[in-house]
């Protein structure tokens, strides 16, 4: 059984899977479509960070792989559909750095407010500017959060333990957190905030959310950050707010693009600007976070590889079946189609097989069935249920 790992994803995946009987190939770059297709075949787990794309060239051309595993927050850089359409699980940390990238921004936050940068640049630069002019204090300023999910959350509960004031908006439904606001456009969080921090997924519509309508209804001599998706951002419009004064100072994690491996050149509009802090996508990067991140989702690829449990998966079905008895589970994946479950049940009754345990699941036009049986259901049943015309894959344990 074999894993590519790609991106430096912390040992502790490696150690995980390792224990579980899996050859691993550990990677420090990422690898283009090209690459992946040449690397793929027989490979059954693949781990990516956000900087590699898994298209539905890449998955067409790997019929050994079972599942992806990203190790971040994001999966836009995997083809959802196309890998539920093949049956390959894709799986991802959703709370595992939460904690780091709150923390990356309340950093900037207060380092922004005290215009830190530049103070620290002109120290290196063998100047002594002691000045308050542009600084001030956190504590009684308005921070805006864009996207109120694990992170916007998080970060609205330390912000206000700083003594800030906070507001959020977000098109989902979610409740305040503390003492924060909810306020029921974009416009009415822009003209109120002092600091924006952006905090939205990278869904294809979130493209070009921010440009420069929204940076002239923020608040004069506000700060704007972005440690969600850099494609979220128009950062030619940010530059040129930044030069004018309009917007104090930006601190930047993602870039719509970015270097594939480290020591890549790096190029942006946004170098060379006074208080501006830009960092390599390194919100989730601490070692607790990358650690948690490593053991947690290769737990995932391979209990679902190994025991058919789909928890947590971000496209397929989600089953979560108790401790798996070597040899007597069989998981099906099919069409989401009346009389499925009745077909597999037959199948079991005409091989006189004890169902022990069930559980399904359906999500949009796929069902998956996890059936523990007394005794192993014969090859001959396992293959009648695999040509059946609503079967996307059979597979036992």
């Amino acid at each position: 059984m074999k894993a590519l790992l790609l991106e430096n994803i912390h040992p502790a995946a490696v150690e995980y899977l390792e224990g579980r009987g899996y050859d691993v190939d550990l990677r420090a770059g990422s690898m283009s479509e090209d690459e992946l297709v040449a690397a793929l075949p027989g490979v059954q787990l693949l781990g990516i960070r956000s900087n590699t794309n898994v298209t539905a060239k890449v998955l067409d051309s790997a019929p050994d792989l079972l599942a992806v595993g990203c190790f971040c927050i994001g999966t836009n850089q995997v083809d959802l559909t196309a890998a539920a359409e093949r049956g390959t699980g894709v799986f991802n940390a959703p709370y595992s750095n939460t904690r780091s990238v709150v923390e990356l921004v309340i950093a900037e936050i207060i380092a922004l407010a005290r215009r830190l940068p530049e103070k620290t640049q002109r120290m290196h630069d063998g100047i002594w500017d002691k000045s308050a002019k542009g600084s001030h204090e956190v504590r009684g300023r308005t921070l805006g959060i864009v996207g109120y999910g694990n992170i916007g959350t998080q970060l609205s509960t330390v912000a206000e333990a700083m003594g800030m004031n906070v507001v959020f908006y977000d098109t989902a439904d979610r409740p305040a957190h503390g003492t924060a606001r909810r306020l029921r456009s974009l416009d009415a969080l822009l003209a109120e905030s002092d600091v924006v921090s952006l905090h939205v997924d990278g869904r294809p519509g979130n493209a070009g959310f921010f440009g420069a309508a929204e940076f002239a209804k923020m608040k004069p001599r506000a700060m704007f950050i972005n440690a969600s998706r850099g494609m979220v951002v128009d950062y030619d419009a940010l530059r040129e707010n930044v030069l004018s004064g309009h917007i104090a100072g930006a601190a930047v994690d993602v870039f719509p693009a970015e270097p594939k491996k480290q020591g890549d050149p790096f190029d942006s509009v946004l170098r060379g600007l006074d208080n501006v802090i830009l960092t390599p996508h390194i919100g989730g990067s601490t070692q607790e976070a990358q650690e948690e991140i490593g053991g947690f989702v290769a737990e995932k690829l391979a209990r679902f590889a190994l025991e058919g449990s789909t928890a947590l998966s971000v496209n397929l079905p989600e089953v979560q079946p108790g401790g798996l008895t070597p040899g007597h589970r069989i998981g099906f994946l099919h069409h989401n189609v009346a009389g499925v479950l009745a077909e597999l049940n037959a199948a079991f009754a005409d091989a006189g097989d004890n169902v022990v345990a069930q559980h399904l699941s359906t999500r949009d036009r796929l069902g998956y069935v996890v059936t523990d049986a007394s005794e192993p259901l014969t090859t001959e049943a396992v293959e009648t249920l695999r040509r059946s015309e609503h079967c996307v894959w059979v597979r036992t344990w």
